[in-house]
């Protein structure tokens, strides 16, 4: 009988050779890896809840979002009308009539009776006419585009702009001037007046502005 062999078995349950049967763990590393996930699990809902209770008690939720922008819309903020704390909208300035427009006409090209056909016809469309005659030395012959629309500061946002729908391309300039005349000084590639429909279109749509749009981002009240 074998030395391993333990007491009372006799032969049946002899060990022989060199190899002796081993215990194996059952199961004890996949109830490890188990606990380890379940506990991970845990933690991520705890995290999870614990950042929607500081969404809720901190107002970043979007009930809270839509109180702030109902709130941002009374004080009159961008997007806003006339809601209460608002700031009064900066009104343009009133654009005068053609009949209250006095344009000197001036011609600064070779071509002759130019700026006397160019007066009667904005006569016609009811601007007032001053002086009618050759451009000055400053502009004679040095204007290449289709005319110069010249004025006082003042006038650069109202008689300017109005006489501007008459000829399409001119160039809006100012000076010195204290008087309310304006003069136009015809170009080399100054051909005609804009047809009067088009000038009129063009007029309207000047007395009337269409409303700006609200800015990427913003929303209206």
């Amino acid at each position: 009988m074998s030395m391993l062999t333990p007491p009372g078995m006799g032969g049946k349950y002899r060990i022989t050779g060199d190899k002796y049967p081993r215990m194996r763990r059952t199961g004890g590393r996949r109830r490890i890896v188990l606990a380890i996930i379940a506990s991970a699990a845990a933690i991520g809902l705890i995290g999870w809840g614990t950042l929607e209770l500081i969404h809720v008690f901190s107002g970043t939720d979007k009930a809270s979002a839509a109180g702030r922008s109902a709130r941002h819309c009374d004080r009159g903020g961008p997007g806003t009308g006339t809601k209460s704390g608002a700031r009064p909208a900066v009104e343009a300035k009133p654009l005068p009539r053609p009949a209250q427009i006095t344009v000197n006409v001036f011609n600064a090209t070779p071509r002759g009776g130019l700026a006397k056909n160019t007066a009667d016809e904005l006569k016609k469309r009811g601007f007032a006419i001053g002086k009618v005659g050759n451009a000055t030395k400053q502009y004679d012959k040095k204007v290449k585009g289709t005319g110069i629309l010249l004025g006082a500061k003042a006038a650069a946002d109202t008689a300017l702009p109005v006489l501007g729908t008459q000829l399409a391309g001119a160039e809006h300039r100012t000076d010195g001037r204290t008087g309310g005349e304006v003069d136009l000084i015809l170009g080399t590639r100054f051909k005609d007046l804009a047809k009067k429909e088009d000038a009129d279109k063009a007029l309207a749509a000047l007395a009337k502005p269409e409303p700006t749009s609200t800015p990427s981002g913003e929303k209206n009240c």
